[in-house]
């Protein structure tokens, strides 16, 4: 059973599979894997994500999807970079003559890839980013590859926000955690109440611009501040 049979037991146990991966990495890594089984005219994959206003790629299936999309962040151009702000798929089968990306396109073409397929990661909350197929056959995509890669990026981008809030859940958890010890630690050697611990961990984290939960870190594995920090 594959996608192109549009049943929806298959796009079930997909999403089961998707969202069977508790934290971001495993859940990219599945969503790479699954892409590559749906769209199956295509040969790589990556996952682009939006990080500070900037996009990054933060998994691919190959070295040479890698490439396609490190080239896009440094030519400032392509369609990963068009699908992670904007909402319609990007599709193109004869790269070295898009007039889209001239630049990206020819220097992808140098290499092998002809076609592409990109498509918006996106949740009714927030764009993540975008999934990138790429093949080496010229016109490798058709309407129902696009058609496939919508339907599965609705599911992969629900799942990735899932596993993005977990993480940044547990993430929140262990450092609170984690603070919570340094200030114990804190209390005993200087002899501080809870809340004069408390700001002399965030004081030397603003001072040093060093995130708190860093700080934190020290104290707990050092018994102590940094050593170039004043009481």
């Amino acid at each position: 059973m594959t996608a192109r049979d549009g049943s929806a037991s298959y796009f079930a146990e997909l999403s089961r599979d998707l969202f069977g991966a508790p934290h971001e990495e495993p859940t990219t890594d599945a969503v790479l894997r699954r892409a590559l089984e749906v769209v199956r005219s295509s040969q790589h994959a990556s996952v682009t994500m939006r990080r500070g206003g900037a996009t990054q790629t933060v998994a691919s299936t190959s070295d040479l999807a890698s490439e396609c999309d490190r080239l896009q962040h440094e030519l400032g151009e392509g369609p990963c970079v068009d699908a992670a702000l904007e909402q319609e798929p990007f599709v193109a089968g004869d790269l070295d003559r898009d007039p889209r990306w001239p630049t990206w396109g020819h220097r992808v073409a140098e290499l092998g890839v002809h076609s592409v397929l990109s498509v918006q990661l996106s949740t009714p909350s927030e764009v993540l980013g975008a999934l990138n197929l790429y093949a080496g056959r010229r016109r490798a995509f058709d309407r129902d590859d696009v058609d496939a890669a919508l339907i599965f990026t609705t599911h992969a981008a629900n799942a990735l926000g899932t596993a993005r809030l977990v993480t940044g859940l547990q993430t929140a958890m262990e450092s609170r955690h984690l603070i919570g010890v340094a200030q114990g630690i804190l209390m005993h050697t200087y002899d501080l109440d809870l809340d004069r611990s408390f700001e002399l961990l965030r004081r030397y984290s603003s001072h040093t611009n060093t995130k708190l939960r860093d700080v934190a870190r020290h104290v707990v594995d050092h018994g102590r501040l940094p050593a170039a920090s004043s009481n």
